[in-house]
């Protein structure tokens, strides 16, 4: 008896998921047309591909997103002020994630780095906002050291 029960619990956390999964992809759907057509309304981002070259001032970009255990970091920056990922990296290690993959690719003048990580313990979570804060007070801090030299 107690079988069923956990077996029709377990269907049920299950159909949720595939409901939240579905909700996900329609949103993510939404968001591509949106940023396909231009408009960005429901994006994430405030640049469209058409004005980013106007928007080069905003350098460093700094995008945390956290959801379900997984932290997903994308960065852009100049070329001739890069993000040291090493460095991206240990802040990640610091607040409790594990890097699961890095990338970056050099487009004209600017860099755009991709970092995906998970908790490595999941009943603590990891805070996205301390985590863009000190990714923020990293570049400043790389901002002020090139400027010095």
């Amino acid at each position: 008896m107690q079988d069923a029960a956990t077996q029709l619990d377990q269907l049920d956390s299950a159909a949720a998921y595939i409901k939240q999964l579905r909700a996900r992809i329609e949103d993510l759907k939404r968001r591509k047309q949106a940023a396909l057509s231009g408009n960005t309304v429901g994006c994430s981002s405030s640049v469209s591909a058409g004005d980013y070259k106007s928007q080069t001032a905003a350098l460093p970009v700094i995008e945390v997103r956290h959801q379900d255990g997984t932290l997903d970091v994308a960065l852009a920056s100049e070329a001739g002020r890069p993000f040291r990922l090493h460095e991206v990296m240990a802040v990640l290690e610091q607040e409790g994630a594990e890097v699961v993959s890095a990338s970056f690719s050099v487009v004209g003048d600017k860099i755009f780095y991709t970092l995906h990580s998970q908790a490595l313990c999941p009943r603590i979570g990891l805070d996205a906002g301390r985590v863009a804060q000190r990714l923020r007070g990293l570049a400043a801090a790389a901002t002020v050291s090139t400027l010095l030299t």
